[in-house]
C-alpha cells in the first residue's frame, strides 16, 4: 500500500495537479471578468430577445408549408444593431420549418469584401444599410431595418426623449416578401374611384394609404379603377373593392358591376355614413345587392350605448364574435367603426333559398338603436355582412363562386382610425383574403412587443457586487485550490 502511495503521488501527478489547479483558477477569473463586464452593462437599458421564444404564427406557418421553392436570404446587416439577434432567431425559426429557406448574415462593416459582392450582386446602394434581402430564384424583394420596428418614447436621456423599438413587425414583412418570390403572379385588386370615394394615395387622416399598404402586404397589387365611359371590370380583376361613394353611380356603372358580379366575381363593398335625412341620396349600390345578392344596407346609422367610444357615439367599439372564417382570427378583439349602416338579410322569393349564404360578421349590442327610428325598441344589428353564392349542381363557373363581404361604414379603414385600431387593418386583410379564396392567409400576424430591462443599483450595491466579482469569489476558488495543491503534496 506504501508503494502505490509513493507511485500515485509521484512528481510528475503533483505537478500535473498543481497545472489543473492554476488553470481552473484562471478559467473561473476570466468568467468573473465577463460577468463583471455584463453587470456594468446593466446600468443601461437593453432590448432582451431570447432566440428559445420565437413562435411564428400559423398564417407564416401555412405559408412555409405551402412552398415549393428555394429561397435564399440574407441578412446585411451590422451586427452589434439591437434588432439583429431578434432578427437572425425569427429566420431560423423559418429555416427550422422549412430547411428550402436559407439564411446568411453578412456584416458590412467587418466583412466588406462579402459585402461589396453582396452589394453589386442586389444593386446595393452605399447608403443600404441593414437591409434584408429575399432571393428566390431571381424574384428579389429587399426590405430596409428601419421597417422592421415601430419606434416610440421609452424613457429620457439627456434631457431628450428617447426614441426606441416598442414593436417588431419581421414576421409580417418577411412573410409578406417569402409570398412575394415565391408566386408567379400577385392578385389583382381593383379601387373603384370617380363617384367621390376616398384616394389610396392620400396620406391625410381620412386617406386610404395604409389600407393599400395592408392589401400590398398580402401580395395584392392595387389599382385604381373608373368605370365611367367604355371601360368595363378588368378581365384579372380578381377583386373589387368600393369604398365610401358619395355620388350616385351611373346606370351603366351598375350594369357592369353586376356583370362583374355575376360573373363569380369578388367585392369588398364599404358605405359612406349615412344620417337618414331628407337630402338622403342612393348610390344603387344598395339596390343592386338588395336585389341580386341578398342584403340590403340600410339607411341611418346604429347607436349603441352599451360599446360607445366616444361621448356623442359617433364611434362604436364593436366585439369580434363570429366563427366565420372571413373574421374568426379577429376573435376577442373589437374593431372600431364610425356612424355605421345596419345590414339585414332579404329572403327573395324569386331566388331558390339555398342560392346564396349571407353571414352576419360583427354585430352592434341588443341596447342598440337606429337613428331613423329612435322610437322602436332596442335591437341588435348586423353591421358587416358575408355572401356567398352556394355552388349549383352541374353548372361550374370558371371564375369560381361570388363573395361579397358589405360593411355599413367606410371610415373605419381610413388611415386615423387603423393607426388608432390596428385590428381594424387586420380586419382589410383577413376579409381581402376570404374573398380571394386563400384560407392559409386568414390567420392575422400581429407585431411583437419589443421589452426593455432596466436594473438599477446604488453605488453602495456597486461596489459591495464589484468586491464580491473581482475579489470574494475568485480568491474564495484560489484559496481551496491552494489547500487542495498543498495537501496532495504531503
Amino acid at each position: 500500500m506504501a508503494a502505490e502511495s509513493k507511485t500515485s503521488f509521484s512528481t510528475s501527478r503533483r505537478w500535473a495537479i498543481g497545472l489543473d489547479v492554476v488553470v481552473r483558477t484562471i478559467v473561473v477569473v476570466a468568467v468573473v471578468v465577463m460577468a463583471n463586464y455584463l453587470g456594468v452593462s446593466f446600468s443601461r437599458q437593453f432590448f432582451l430577445s431570447s432566440q428559445t421564444r420565437i413562435h411564428l404564427s400559423p398564417r407564416t406557418v401555412s405559408v412555409l408549408q405551402s412552398l415549393t421553392n428555394h429561397v435564399d436570404v440574407t441578412v446585411y446587416y451590422d451586427k452589434d444593431d439591437g434588432l439583429y439577434t431578434t432578427i437572425m432567431a425569427l429566420l431560423k425559426e423559418y429555416h427550422r420549418i422549412d430547411p428550402r429557406i436559407q439564411v446568411k448574415a453578412v456584416d458590412y462593416i467587418r466583412d466588406p469584401g462579402e459585402a461589396a459582392q453582396i452589394a453589386n450582386k442586389y444593386h446595393l446602394v452605399a447608403s443600404d444599410k441593414n437591409t434584408i434581402i429575399f432571393d428566390g430564384g431571381g424574384k428579389i424583394k429587399v426590405a430596409p431595418g428601419e421597417r422592421l420596428a415601430e419606434y416610440g418614447p421609452v424613457g429620457m436621456k439627456d434631457k431628450k426623449i428617447e426614441f426606441r423599438p416598442v414593436a417588431f413587425d419581421g414576421e409580417k414583412m418577411f412573410t409578406s416578401m417569402l409570398m412575394a418570390v415565391t408566386t408567379s403572379r400577385p392578385f389583382m385588386a381593383y379601387f373603384l374611384q370617380g363617384d367621390g370615394e376616398p384616394s389610396l394615395a392620400d396620406s391625410s387622416s381620412a386617406g386610404y394609404l395604409k389600407f393599400g399598404a395592408i392589401l400590398e402586404e398580402d401580395y395584392i397589387e392595387i389599382n385604381p379603377l373608373s368605370l365611367l365611359g367604355s371601360r368595363d371590370v378588368p378581365r384579372d380583376c380578381d377583386l373589387l373593392i368600393i369604398a365610401g361613394p358619395t355620388q350616385p353611380f351611373s346606370s351603366d356603372e351598375l350594369s357592369k358591376i353586376d356583370n362583374y358580379l355575376s360573373g363569380g366575381g369578388r367585392l369588398l363593398a364599404l358605405f359612406a355614413p349615412d344620417y337618414g335625412t331628407q337630402n338622403h341620396v342612393s348610390s344603387g349600390l344598395e339596390d343592386l345587392l338588395a336585389e341580386h345578392w341578398g342584403v340590403n344596407v340600410g339607411i341611418g346609422y346604429v347607436t349603441d350605448p352599451d360599446n360607445s367610444a366616444t361621448h356623442d357615439g359617433s364611434l362604436v367599439s364593436v366585439p369580434m364574435t363570429s366563427q366565420h372564417p372571413a373574421v374568426n382570427s379577429l376573435a376577442g378583439s373589437s374593431l372600431l367603426m364610425a356612424l355605421p349602416r345596419p345590414i339585414t338579410r332579404i329572403n327573395n322569393p324569386d331566388a331558390p333559398n339555398d342560392s346564396l349564404t349571407v353571414s352576419a360578421l360583427a354585430t352592434s349590442s341588443e341596447d342598440s338603436t337606429l337613428s331613423t327610428k329612435p322610437g322602436f325598441p332596442p335591437q341588435p344589428f348586423a353591421l358587416i355582412a358575408a355572401v356567398e353564392q352556394n355552388p349549383v349542381k352541374g353548372i361550374a363557373n370558371a371564375n369560381g363562386n361570388t363573395r361579397i363581404i358589405v360593411v355599413g361604414d367606410s371610415l373605419f379603414l381610413d388611415n386615423d382610425i387603423i393607426l388608432d385600431r390596428p385590428v381594424n387593418g387586420d380586419f382589410a386583410s383577413s376579409a381581402a383574403n376570404w374573398l380571394l379564396d386563400r384560407p392559409t392567409l386568414l390567420n392575422g400576424i400581429g407585431p411583437q412587443p419589443v421589452s426593455y430591462f432596466h436594473l438599477v443599483m446604488t453605488q453602495k450595491q456597486i461596489r459591495n457586487v464589484r468586491w464580491l466579482l473581482l475579489g470574494a469569489l475568485p480568491g474564495a476558488v484560489m484559496a481551496v485550490g491552494g489547500l487542495v495543491w498543498l495537501r496532495r503534496r504531503k
